[in-house]
């Protein structure tokens, strides 16, 4: 007999907030593994229910040809990827592969742009598409780059949800993969996007040649967010041919999946998503993932330019788990959770 589950009670709107530092961070990886993970699924069960899972589509509507340098990424014009810079897709064309994606059990349409930061009639296009995919019955959410004064207002008067802008890595270990964009650009962003009213995205990638101190400062950075974001996409490099990052070397899968419990338990109430790199888990590996908290996933045949497992391959996979998707629970807890 299942047992039944029973919601928390809601939060009140501001809690205080722990003081996450880099070096508390870096305990609780340190812990033995078995232990790590008793302690992130007994914070994931005390506020969500383990058996739900949140299913989100990533559609790139703006390939290639980003003048930003970011170290792991095939689009930027720096690095010869075999990537090419196209246009803006058309808004039907978008409308077309959201209504493909919510027929396949997604919940939320994610649309990235290979942007610095997005120009006037860029944003024009933008939230016509947002409105349009909001009509389906989607959630939104895009990631366009560095946002300027009244562009996230633009982006929240067309119906956003969410607007993804990660701060990839720590402090201490960002200038060795992006130069052309600062720390303090990035949170810039989030502060306008917060001001905004629209729920934040944010997380990282990991497996980019960081030490695990500079794994924690990571975690640490986003949990000392006030509030922390609402989704925390957790990365793992996919390495690209031509990139400066294409050669180094692969993080060990116990440590990828120490960073999700790490991150479940510094940020309770977020929705923790497997993002890139999911392609070369395996079933095991994946659901020792979700015993560590995650909660979300990018669901579909691939992401902005990389692939991603198919969806059939994940509901058999989620049937074999007993996992489900809950959209009304799931999102009522994330969008809850962080205030």
């Amino acid at each position: 007999m299942q047992t039944a589950y029973i919601p928390v009670p809601t939060a009140p709107k501001r809690l205080p907030v722990p003081a996450w530092t880099a070096d508390a961070i870096l305990a609780l990886y340190e812990l033995p593994f078995m232990d790590l993970l008793h302690r992130a699924q007994q914070t994931h069960r005390a506020h969500f229910d383990p058996n739900v899972i949140q299913l989100s589509s990533l559609l790139s509507i703006k390939t290639g040809g980003c003048p930003e340098d970011c170290a792991y990424c095939p689009q930027s014009s720096h690095y010869d990827t075999g990537v090419d810079a196209d246009k803006l897709m058309p808004l039907e064309d978008v409308v077309a592969a959201a209504r493909a994606a919510q027929a396949g059990g997604a919940q939320r349409f994610c649309m990235g742009a290979a942007w610095r930061s997005p120009k006037p009639h860029h944003l024009d296009a933008v939230a016509e598409m947002v409105s349009a995919v909001k009509a389906l019955g989607l959630e939104t959410c895009v990631t366009l780059g560095m946002l300027r004064d009244g562009q996230a207002e633009q982006l929240k008067n067309a119906g956003l949800d969410y607007y993804n802008h990660n701060l990839d890595t720590s402090p201490e270990y960002y200038g060795k993969i992006i130069s052309t964009r600062t720390y303090q650009d990035r949170l810039d962003t989030l502060d306008r996007v917060r001001d905004a009213g629209i729920s934040v995205c944010c997380g990282g990638i990991v497996g980019m040649g960081e030490s695990r101190r500079e794994r924690a400062g990571l975690i640490a950075q986003l949990a000392s967010m006030e509030p922390y974001p609402e989704s925390v996409p957790i990365n793992n490099l996919v390495q690209v041919e031509g990139t400066p990052l294409s050669d180094v070397q692969a993080l060990d899968p116990f440590e990828f999946v120490r960073t999700i419990a790490v991150a479940r338990i510094a940020m309770p109430r977020a929705a923790v998503r497997l993002s890139a790199g999911r392609e070369a888990m395996d079933d095991a590996l994946q659901a020792l993932c979700f015993l560590a908290g995650a909660n979300s996933m990018f669901y579909g045949d691939a992401l902005l330019t990389t692939a991603n497992p198919q969806m059939a391959a994940d509901q058999r996979l989620l049937d074999l788990l007993g996992m489900r998707v809950d959209a009304a629970a799931h999102t009522h807890q994330e969008k809850a959770a962080c205030r």
